[in-house]
């Protein structure tokens, strides 16, 4: 073995390069069944971030289905997701640009099947005894209004369509519309503002008549306090769902009148619903199905008995550790799986021979583990005698080592949303910055999901409060553990995560530096001026506005740029919906008249998160650029200096 060289944390040279990121790795979105076929959406950054949906047939061939000038993806809610439905061979899918609805038939252009409206779809289903397709819609033509949100049909062989028939609205959301396997109930869920769906939302049932509209409905459960995900109808017509009304999410069955539990674990089936098209358990027969639960004790891959609630373990095949977005026929099961030394993947089990098949990666090249800093689910105390959670990345290249009088930089990472997580997926952005001589801390801090409604709560009324206090916490138990240079602490966060690191900057003296990748900077501007989705988010994480204008003001950065007193690097996408670039033009403007180091790059055609390959490796080495002038070390590699006024 090499001996290793000896040089500062910051300037090893690392085959983890920005180019390697955006050529080798897509992103695996929403996976399908059709018969034997199985569809998936790649995210590719080298083709502008479009998506494209893939099909694999039972022989192995794997072949490109969108073809150029149409990108699926759906912009409901902004998030998306849910984009594509298959039957029979015909793909259902809502098109990027304007975002119309089309059906693609085998060997034929995709034919447009909605309106030539203002109005976005998603979360589709097959009604195949009706011959159409119900969906979620949003409608946007009225722009003197907020948006409005219904369930749909369409005729599947229309062409531009206008018969589109309304089958329920009045409620602020909906979302999963399910047909029963009879086609004579449909399933779904609905929430009102204030609430997110993962604060509360209803399941519902309705009955439909002959012609396919609604005749009778009822709620079946949820409610202001209580979140459900995943409706799903078994193959004998029965309704399965997840709900939190334990603390947890767990498996329930609706039985008529009643509600009964399936498996109860301390560990989440459900997750929170930012994007259409999410499962977590699929059916493989009547009373078996197939589920991924996860939890700070444990996760896994489990067979599950719906009518004695005996569950069996299956072994996710090594190296994977965690699954998502399952789907399952009685012949096979296909799943997104990921480990911290392995990028996502779609797996295929067979169900009969149990033999298990990947069936694409998100990254074809593997990445010598030697350079792999490996996370460590870590638990440490925080305000009022708590325990937050973080995965800790300690530095790691196999041909370097630190003087060893030298501590490394620690970069904390926010995560967005808030209500989310992070994961020990393998992030090859991330794995950038631990093979260049940084440890990171990735912290799930309280409102945090994976650990049971309790924790998620934590954040109700405290936002900028509670997620700040776990980030500093976090970063100063890894500085009394001599793990982290208490002089090189950074943080940086995207979204939510880009909030908490601007309010962790401004009201914390703990960092030294920081990056905000289109990150709120005022709550009371993003409280007027956001989507429908999240236009009332802020009175849970908050308090009510505008009653409440006072405490908006108390947290958020803008209005307290006097406290500010460290560097800071903004990125941010100019056709930001979700976060407008106002949030961050306005924070610049306030560091540069403080004459406070500061960096503003801007994205043409980005919105919420960065697609084009050209800004990932944009937004990687500028904020790598930027430390390195704020912690004085020297990069190994050539990077394409960012420019940093009042230094």
């Amino acid at each position: 073995m090499a001996e290793k060289k000896v040089a500062p944390y910051g300037s090893w040279k690392s085959p983890i390069t920005t180019d390697f990121i955006v050529s080798d790795t897509i992103r695996l979105g929403l996976l399908q069944l059709d018969q034997e076929d199985i569809y998936w959406i790649e995210g590719r950054p080298s083709e502008g971030g479009r998506n494209v949906i893939v099909r694999r047939t039972p022989d192995g061939k794997i072949q490109d289905m969108t073809p150029q000038g149409f990108n699926a993806r759906t912009r409901v809610h902004e998030y998306g997701g849910g984009d594509f439905v298959v039957h029979q061979g015909t793909i259902y899918f809502s098109n990027f640009a304007d975002q119309r609805l089309y059906r693609q038939t085998p060997g034929s252009e995709p034919v447009a099947i909605s309106p030539q409206t203002d109005t976005r779809y998603a979360d589709m289903v097959i009604d195949e005894r009706r011959q159409r397709l119900i969906s979620v819609c949003e409608d946007h033509t009225n722009t003197q209004r907020e948006a409005v949100n219904f369930l749909v049909s369409l005729p599947l062989n229309g062409e531009n369509s206008e018969d589109v028939h309304i089958l329920i609205a009045g409620n602020d959301f909906y979302s999963n519309p399910r047909l029963s396997p009879d086609g004579s109930r449909l399933a779904y869920l609905t929430w009102n503002h204030p609430n997110m769906p993962w604060d509360g939302c209803e399941l519902w049932v309705a009955n439909l008549d002959s012609n396919g509209f609604i005749s009778s409905a009822q709620r079946v459960a949820g409610g202001l306090k209580e979140s459900i995900f995943q409706p799903e109808w078994s193959p004998a017509n029965e309704l399965f769902f997840v709900s939190d009304q334990s603390g947890w999410w767990n498996l329930y069955q609706w039985q008529e009148n009643s509600i009964r539990a399936i498996y109860d674990k301390e560990a989440e089936f459900g997750l929170p619903q930012w994007v259409f098209g999410q499962t977590t358990f699929a059916f493989i027969a009547p009373e078996r199905l197939i589920c991924r639960y996860a939890g700070p004790k444990e996760s896994g891959l489990a067979l599950l008995n719906t009518s004695t609630g005996e569950a069996t373990t299956i072994k996710i095949p090594e190296p994977y550790t965690s699954v998502g977005g399952i789907k399952a026929t009685e012949q096979h099961i296909v799943f997104r799986a990921s480990s911290p030394t392995t990028s996502a993947a779609i797996i295929h089990m067979d169900i009969q021979s149990g033999q298990f098949d990947v069936l694409r990666k998100s990254q074809n090249t593997l990445v010598n583990t030697a350079y792999l800093s490996i996370p460590q689910h870590i638990e440490f105390p925080t305000e009022h005698n708590l325990t937050a959670y973080a995965y800790y990345y300690p530095p790691k290249n196999e041909d370097y080592q630190a003087p060893a009088d030298e501590l490394p930089p620690l970069l904390v990472i926010s995560h967005g949303g808030p209500t989310s997580s992070t994961s020990s997926e393998l992030s090859l952005g991330t794995q950038y910055w631990t093979s260049r001589g940084f440890a990171v801390l990735d912290v799930d801090y309280g409102g945090s999901t994976g650990y049971g409604r309790p924790y998620r709560e934590r954040l109700n009324g405290q936002w900028g409060i509670v997620d700040v206090d776990d980030c500093v916490n976090g970063a100063k138990y890894l500085v009394a553990q001599h793990l982290a240079d208490p002089a090189r602490l950074a943080i940086r966060g995207g979204s939510a995560g880009g909030y908490t690191t601007l309010a962790a900057l401004t009201f914390r003296d703990t960092f030294k530096a920081g990056a905000s990748h289109f990150g709120v900077s005022d709550i009371e501007g993003l409280a007027q001026d956001t989507h429908k989705f999240e236009s009332r988010y802020m009175i849970g994480l908050v308090g009510p506005y505008p009653e409440n204008v006072e405490l908006y003001h108390e947290r958020s950065p803008l209005y307290h740029t006097e406290l500010f007193s460290c560097p800071v690097i903004f990125f941010q996408g100019l056709e930001d919906k979700i976060v407008p670039p106002n949030q961050a033009e306005k924070m610049v403007d306030a560091l540069r008249a403080r004459k406070i180091p500061v960096s503003y790059v801007t994205f043409e055609g980005e919105q919420h998160g960065f697609r084009k390959a050209e800004n990932i490796k944009r937004s990687l080495e500028g904020e790598f650029y930027f430390y390195s002038r704020i912690f004085n070390y020297t990069p190994a590699d050539t990077i394409k200096p960012v420019k940093i006024e009042n230094m």
